[in-house]
């Protein structure tokens, strides 16, 4: 871009080093690890979840418009800053802004973002990962009533060792894929676990589709209803859809502007932004198809309300439907690989985008920014760790450490982050919609719509001030 090539000498004086930038193997390279990042065990679990509290078909409706409105465009600010600049969000804002401006003090929310995110989600990841080994084992069968369950999981989280040896195990595996390289490590592994974790979860989705109550599950599910709206309340509904409309992506810290940097200028951003987009709504919409039958069938009906949307749910809930249901086992072991698959892969994302800060802004090597990255993330992970049995009455402003990371990032960085990132490519105190529409727009494709400028201007930053308020308080 213009301001790239115009300043990148003044880049270059600033401590940050242009190294020969990896590029992605193949389009579905991008557009599975993008899709990856933004398909995470919060979307797989959470939406089902959000869904049954919040009337059914009718909130699923609600939400996929609001993921047009909200998602889609800040998902192709996102990728346009990282492809114009080729850059992190650690130096992307040094490359395209103008001399004297402000926004490079963007990197420092998207960094901390970053790492917070990970500090709490290595530890959920490494919950997946146990939970599979107990299905696997048969250490499950047997086991029902939700305070049976929930004794089984409550014993696993304060179990300090075992929760630090998952942990690490997660931050070993996603990092050292990492270090392998874009192309032979991030690119070839993540491709693969998508493929299965599809694959995986339209066999699931079939399975539960045949059972016994299905048809009542997929009403519930399927078929929009009023009075479902009117039982929840109709702006509590537009309110929580709103919400996970815009966190189901992830946007805002940077974690997809990397993929955008790793790509060519053949195709048009927005035409990848509704492919990821796409792909990340099946995911959230077959995991329901999992989920509600299986809930008529074996739970009276019984989906979740507003209070059980997290690990309750799907750790006993669920794992009581699994242990109910002919070859259980089996379901709840292909269940939780799903969920790992979904997991590592928002992992091995964000710690791309981690690796691609250090190769910005130091002289280290793949290999040297995972060692040293492996050791950070492991200490950094203790605190979310230690919330859940030795420093469970530690608060801080009535929240334990793994809350309090987790409303940080989902509440606060990633409206605030999504904001910037609006701003920025819509006014002339940042990029400016030229320069933004000209990346966006170039290679082939579907095109920004001109009609976009004053939406973006004036409603879309109206709408996530909103949504920051909302989740804030």
């Amino acid at each position: 871009m213009v301001y790239y090539r115009k300043y990148r000498k003044r880049f270059l004086h600033g401590g940050i080093f242009l190294k020969e930038r990896e590029k992605f193997a193949s389009r579905i390279g991008f557009i599975l690890i993008s899709a990856g990042c933004a398909i995470g065990l919060g979307n797989v679990y959470r939406f089902p979840i959000i869904t049954g509290a919040y009337g059914g078909a009718a909130f699923v409706l609600i939400y996929i418009a609001f993921l047009v409105l909200l998602g889609l465009p800040v998902m192709t600010a996102e990728l346009a800053v990282g492809r114009g600049s080729q850059r992190s969000i650690a130096s992307s804002f040094n490359v395209l802004e103008r001399p004297g401006q402000k926004w490079h003090f963007m990197k420092y929310l998207g960094i901390a973002g970053n790492y917070l995110l990970m500090m709490f989600y290595t530890t959920i990841s490494g919950w997946m990962a146990l939970y599979f080994l107990k299905y696997l084992t048969g250490a499950m069968e047997g086991i029902s009533g939700a305070e049976a369950l929930g004794g089984v999981f409550g014993s696993m989280v304060v179990n300090t060792p075992l929760m630090i040896v998952a942990s690490t195990a997660v931050i070993l595996i996603c990092f050292g894929v990492c270090s392998l390289g874009l192309q032979n490590g991030v690119e070839k592994i993540t491709k693969v676990m998508m493929v299965l974790l599809f694959v995986l979860m339209v066999g699931l989705a079939v399975y539960s589709c045949t059972l016994p109550n299905a048809a009542e599950g997929l009403k519930f599910y399927l078929v929009p209803s009023m009075k479902h709206i009117r039982e929840a309340g109709i702006w509590t509904v537009i309110s929580a859809a709103m919400g996970q409309s815009f966190f189901t992506l992830s946007l805002g810290i940077g974690a997809i502007a990397i993929f955008g940097s790793y790509i060519d200028k053949n195709r048009r951003l927005m035409g990848e932004s509704i492919t990821i987009i796409c792909l990340d709504t099946f995911v959230a919409l077959m995991s329901g198809l999992i989920i509600f039958p299986a809930c008529f069938t074996y739970n009276n009906g019984v989906t979740a309300d507003a209070g059980s949307v997290g690990a309750g749910f799907l750790f006993t809930t669920l794992s009581a439907i699994f242990n109910a249901m002919p070859g259980g086992r089996i379901v709840g072991t292909l269940f939780f690989l799903f969920m790992i698959f979904a997991a590592l892969s928002t992992v091995i994302a964000v710690f791309e985008n981690i690796m691609s800060f250090w190769l910005e802004l130091t002289k280290l090597s793949r290999r040297q920014v995972a060692l040293v990255n492996i050791v950070l993330m492991t200490v950094l992970s203790l605190p979310c760790i230690l919330s859940l049995n030795a420093w469970s009455g530690v608060t801080v402003f009535g929240k334990g450490f793994m809350d309090l990371e987790d409303y940080i990032v989902s509440n606060l960085l990633l409206p605030l982050g999504s904001l910037f990132y609006v701003l920025f490519c819509v006014t002339r105190y940042g990029w400016g919609w030229k320069n933004y529409t000209a990346e966006a727009n170039e290679g082939k494709g579907l095109k920004v719509p001109g009609w976009w400028r004053p939406y973006m201007t004036y409603m879309l930053p109206v709408i996530i001030i909103a949504v920051l308020i909302m989740s804030a308080f």
